[in-house]
């Protein structure tokens, strides 16, 4: 069983932070058309990968329901993520940087996973969520793709249009929790810190325009300082 904030946490945690560095440090080397290409293929490759080997694990094991269908946030983003890196869709940018990063990097701090380490559902986890960070921090320090407040309400409108197939696949099976739109996580997570069902939906709203518009600020000065550099 995996154990948050164990060794095998921290670890999957400083590969993410090794990658996202190299990403910035290497941006210059990564904007060669070649390198580029490749990068970003085998990352899309990569992200579209593991969706396709989830659902296939879920097949073989007999265990393919309700629940494996791809609606929790961080499934739509990366799959969103690896249309984005393949074929430079920049009108799903603003899903992918926004929702797309903070959604993986709040499932990277408080993992919801029952899968320890060597397990595939460790590998899957770490991977999937790391990528979708590394693209989205690619498409802002090396394709210089670059957010604005316009992007963040594009980003909030879509969260909301996303959540209604979400929603009615809970209401009718009543067993699914995607997006955590029926009930908080039964593993610990930042939401514990927010009120009961259904009030927490409500906290959430306001926590997504705040860390959306903290992350825009972030954004700004990375861009200042990775710019023409």
């Amino acid at each position: 069983m995996f154990e948050m904030f164990s060794i095998e946490h921290y670890a999957a945690l400083f590969v993410g932070v090794v990658i996202f560095v190299a990403i910035i440090v290497y941006r210059k080397q990564l904007r060669g058309p070649k390198l580029n290409g490749k990068f970003r293929w085998f990352m899309a490759v990569l992200l579209l990968g593991c969706e396709v080997t989830l659902q296939a694990t879920y097949i073989v094991g007999g265990s393919w329901g309700a629940e494996s269908l791809p609606f929790e946030l961080c499934s739509i983003t990366l799959l969103l993520s690896a249309i984005v890196l393949a074929f430079r869709v920049k009108k799903l940018y603003a899903i992918v940087f926004f929702l797309g990063s903070l959604g993986a990097l709040q499932a990277l701090i408080t993992p919801s996973l029952d899968q320890a380490f060597p397990q595939f559902r460790y590998f899957h986890f770490f991977i999937a969520h790391i990528g979708i960070i590394a693209t989205a921090l690619f498409l802002l320090v090396v394709e210089q793709y670059r957010p604005t407040i316009r992007s963040v309400f594009s980003a909030l409108l879509w969260i909301h249009v996303l959540a209604i197939p979400a929603a009615i696949v809970n209401i009718v099976t009543g067993t699914t929790n995607f997006m955590f739109l029926a009930r908080k996580p039964a593993s610990a997570s930042l939401l514990d810190a927010l009120a009961p069902w259904p009030w927490y939906l409500l906290q959430m709203e306001l926590l997504a325009i705040a860390m959306c518009l903290v992350l825009l600020g972030i954004t700004e000065l990375i861009h200042k300082m990775t710019r023409r550099k």
